[in-house]
């Protein structure tokens, strides 16, 4: 039980971040279906730090280096959709479905590539990370506590106070309701649009280290992150777009994926002897019934996926 609890928090603390990340740029009136791209490169800058970082390093500088690295190419990499989407007015749905082919493969080529330098024998897209992981464990009592678990809590905080609190949140939700009315009171939508974005970045590139370090001490890229981006999509759709509800339905898609891993453990799911595919597809199959009986009570930002025209009223 209490494996499942660790897996259970660690799984939702990952679509936490993924969904919040989708709701600030959702909000901001960009869709944001890339976040699958984005996490991989965050992984992969996390990965690359920890891999790099030498022998001796405090943990608390790993954490930090590791967090900071993951976000940096997050929101680099989210500026692919803000310049697509804000600045040429592209498809954003187009733009995210290529970020999300061009992160996996960008990832694996440039990590195939690194390992054969290193060792032309080696063609893996493979990065080892084992004492950089450990940093972000603390043990207590058994439950391995994961530092990654408080930075979805500080997250939600935030997020629930900069949208609801903030003039800033108030004029990034304005600007996926009706940008032209927030244009017309001097709010600048373009720049709202690309912080959204940005924002999106970064809780996505976090998402995608905190993932890869969940369970395992090393990563195959070639892998991607096996759909997480998407199923943060359902979480963030079946919380209405709000930090609370999306911190709720986390936490039931976290449960479900955590069956995946544990559900060996207790008796009564052993004895039905179904194969382990099925409990790693529950979290999939649960957000497609979910969103098939809530989709259509749910109210998305009335301008998300309409590129902004200045001149237009």
């Amino acid at each position: 039980m209490l494996l499942l609890l660790q897996y259970t928090l660690i799984f939702a603390s990952v679509l936490l971040l993924v969904a919040l990340g989708g709701c600030f740029s959702e909000h901001s009136g960009v869709i944001n279906i890339g976040l699958e791209g984005i996490m991989v490169m965050g992984a992969l800058g996390g990965a690359l730090m920890m891999k790099f970082l030498p022998a001796g390093t405090s943990a608390f500088v790993v954490v930090l280096l590791t967090v900071l690295a993951s976000i940096l190419l997050g929101m680099i990499y989210s500026l692919l959709l803000a310049v697509a989407a804000v600045n040429f007015k592209a498809d954003q749905t187009l733009v995210d479905t290529a970020m999300n082919l061009l992160g996996t493969a960008a990832a694996t080529v440039f990590v195939k590539a690194m390992n054969t330098a290193a060792d032309p024998d080696n063609v893996s897209s493979t990065i080892q990370y084992l004492d950089g992981r450990k940093a972000f464990l603390v043990n207590i009592g058994g439950f391995e506590f994961n530092w990654c678990m408080l930075l979805a809590v500080i997250a939600l905080v935030i997020a629930y106070v900069v949208l609801y609190k903030t003039r800033f949140g108030l004029r990034l939700c304005a600007c996926g309701e009706h940008p032209q009315a927030a244009d017309s009171v001097g709010i600048n939508v373009y720049r709202m649009r690309y912080a959204g974005v940005l924002i999106s970045g970064v809780l996505g590139g976090l998402g995608g280290i905190v993932y890869i370090i969940a369970g395992v001490s090393e990563w195959k890229f070639e892998n991607g992150v096996a759909g997480f981006g998407f199923l943060a999509l359902a979480v963030m759709i079946f919380g209405q777009w709000k930090p609370t509800r999306i911190a709720l339905a986390a936490l039931l898609f976290g449960f479900f994926r955590a069956l995946g891993n544990v559900y060996s453990g207790f008796d009564l799911l052993s004895n039905l002897n179904l194969p382990s595919s099925v409990y790693n597809m529950l979290p999939y199959v649960i957000s497609l019934v979910v969103l098939a009986f809530t989709s259509q009570k749910s109210r998305a930002p009335k301008a998300e996926g309409i590129p902004y025209d200045k001149g237009q009223r």
